[in-house]
């Protein structure tokens, strides 16, 4: 049986959110209608009864349009009565100043209200709904917390996955943990590339301080490399994305790309979610593996700090870096994400048939070095490099040629030669009269006690600077030093400590008036009195003073007229 005409029932047939969204269509092709001179009341009739209503209220929506175009919009809408309270700029700035508090912005209100400043506000309740009403999910977030909370609300494209090494992804992340470089607590720092088409960790790199220019490199090497320890997956990507880092665009990195036939995406500042595979990386790291170990300091909340124990063992940066890689490899190998359907990074990128562009080890380190762009000479005693010399034994009998030198940025114990006219390789050479561990400790330790006597030498012993590992093993310090730069070094800390050519005891002091009590061990160390000297019943009452009267030391240097010497 058929519902009557105009009873409202619309049998079900849409729900009740979906028969008012079609309410502004209905609307605005009956004023079409009207407009051609063919609205009839059946189109009417029959509109009525699909949206539910009476025919009556479709022909006052049809008057209220007519009279406001902005009516046809939301037809059957409440409009908002006169005086109701909305959001003005003045509450959006307050919301942003007091971070989404809504009870501190309606204290603020009442407070320049009773000042005279403006209106009264309306209570609390009404405040809340004005704002969940004016304002977007996103806007109170991003009053509330800033640009990156309000960034969760947006809508983003998403990139098409692509093949194996189409794209890579690289960034520096500083692990929010503790750990002991020796004796020293440091947070160490994260190079690595991601793989945008399979989530695979290409290369990695731990850095003890800040990274530099040799991090990047040294994650490189190890994300191209498909020798163990970092294989299977490498190769050379066709791009790879940054977001302006300085180190990541430096010299020496981009002409290593360059050299390499990569093309480097630099993104615009403050995106991060172009980079959202590298970026999801950070977060995973973090709460899959960083929070649970020793000396963790991210805070539980914002506004409580987390106490951390004062007999926590933290560990040592041998150990982090091995528990880091042993993460990644399970990150690799046996963990699933769920984009990849079932498997593991690893096995997606090696199920992938792409073609690979590899290349040797021996060959990439000689793309990733950095030329100062000198000429020099090889002489009898090597090459000169940073008034260092060089040696290798490759050396002999081409004294006299005219070579090239690009180096490990912060590696100063190695250097690779090339020949100036050809930019043939030549080989490598090491560090000549390299100095010993022993003499490298001795010249650490008096650099510290010199930077604790002067303020000024204070940041150049804390700036010590770590070479970025990519297998585990004690942190190396770099800026090497030869036998006879540390030698001479100790040589001005000897002659430098005044307290070390002191001699206290070599002449003693002289003995006391017989008339004063003196311990018999300081006594013991005077020089004698020499004889002539008056004792202290023979001390002259008055005229001149008597040089050895302790009261009267001022007067002492003067003859015997009174008149100074």
């Amino acid at each position: 049986m058929q519902p009557p005409a105009g009873s409202g029932d619309t049998g079900a047939a849409l729900p009740a959110v979906s028969v008012r969204a079609l309410r502004e269509p209905a609307v605005r092709r009956l004023l079409a209608l009207r407009g051609e001179g063919k609205l009839t009341t059946q189109h009417v009739r029959v509109a009525a009864d699909a949206l539910g209503v009476r025919e009556r209220a479709v022909w006052r929506w049809l008057a209220a349009a007519e009279e406001d175009k902005a009516a046809a919009a939301a037809p059957g809408e409440r409009a908002p009565y006169p005086g109701r309270f909305t959001v003005t700029p003045e509450v959006r700035a307050l919301l942003g100043l007091w971070k989404g508090n809504v009870a501190a912005v309606h204290r603020e209100l009442s407070a320049r209200a009773a000042r005279g400043e403006g209106d009264p506000p309306p209570s609390v309740p009404t405040l809340h709904r004005a704002i969940r009403r004016d304002l977007s999910p996103g806007e109170r977030a991003g009053l509330a917390g800033g640009e990156r909370e309000a960034r969760k609300h947006d809508v983003f494209l998403a990139r098409p996955r692509g093949w194996r090494n189409q794209a890579w992804e690289a960034d520096h992340v500083q692990a929010p943990v503790l750990v002991d470089v020796e004796g020293a607590v440091r947070r160490p720092w994260v190079t690595w590339f991601v793989d945008c088409a399979s989530n695979t960790v290409m290369g990695v790199a731990v850095t003890p301080g800040h990274p530099s220019r040799e991090s990047v490199l040294a994650a490189l090497r190890a994300a191209v490399v498909r020798e163990e320890p970092f294989g299977p997956q490498g190769g050379l990507p066709e791009k790879v994305r940054v977001d302006r880092g300085k180190d990541f665009l430096s010299r020496t990195v981009t002409a290593a790309f360059h050299a390499l036939d990569v093309t480097v995406e630099d993104l615009p500042a403050y995106t991060p979610h172009l980079k959202g595979t590298v970026e999801g990386l950070n977060r995973a790291v973090e709460s899959m593996f960083l929070a649970a170990l020793p000396g963790y300091t991210r805070q539980p909340r914002p506004g409580r700090r987390r106490a951390r124990p004062k007999d926590e063992a933290l560990l040592d940066f041998e150990d982090f870096t091995t528990r880091l890689l042993d993460w990644v490899a399970w990150w690799n190998t046996s963990h699933h994400p769920g984009p990849l359907k079932g498997r593991s990074p690893l096995q997606a990128w090696e199920a992938d048939p792409t073609p690979l562009r590899e290349i040797g080890a021996d060959e990439l380190w000689t793309f990733t070095l950095e030329d100062d762009g000198r000429v020099r000479v090889l002489s009898t005693k090597g090459v000169r490099f940073r008034n260092r010399d060089y040696v290798a034994a490759w050396m002999t009998g081409l004294a006299g040629e005219r070579v090239r030198v690009r180096f490990m940025p912060h590696h100063d114990c190695r250097i690779e030669v090339f020949d100036a006219a050809t930019s043939r390789y030549l080989g490598s050479a090491e560090l000549a009269d390299q100095a010993s561990p022993e003499q490298i400790s001795a010249v650490r330790s008096a650099r510290a006690a010199r930077g604790r006597r002067l303020r000024k030498d204070l940041a150049a012993v804390q700036g010590e600077r770590y070479g970025a590992q990519a297998r585990p093993g004690r942190p190396e310090r770099l800026q090497t030093l030869t036998s006879q730069e540390a030698g001479r070094e100790l040589a001005e800390e000897e002659t430098a400590d005044l307290s070390r050519l002191a001699l206290p005891d070599l002449i003693p002091p002289a003995a006391p008036p017989p008339g004063w009590r003196t311990p018999p061990s300081l006594a013991a160390r005077t020089r004698p009195t020499p004889a002539g000297t008056p004792t202290a019943d023979e001390q002259p009452r008055s005229g001149t003073a008597d040089a050895h009267s302790p009261g009267n030391a001022a007067d002492a240097d003067t003859t015997g007229e009174g008149e100074p010497r």
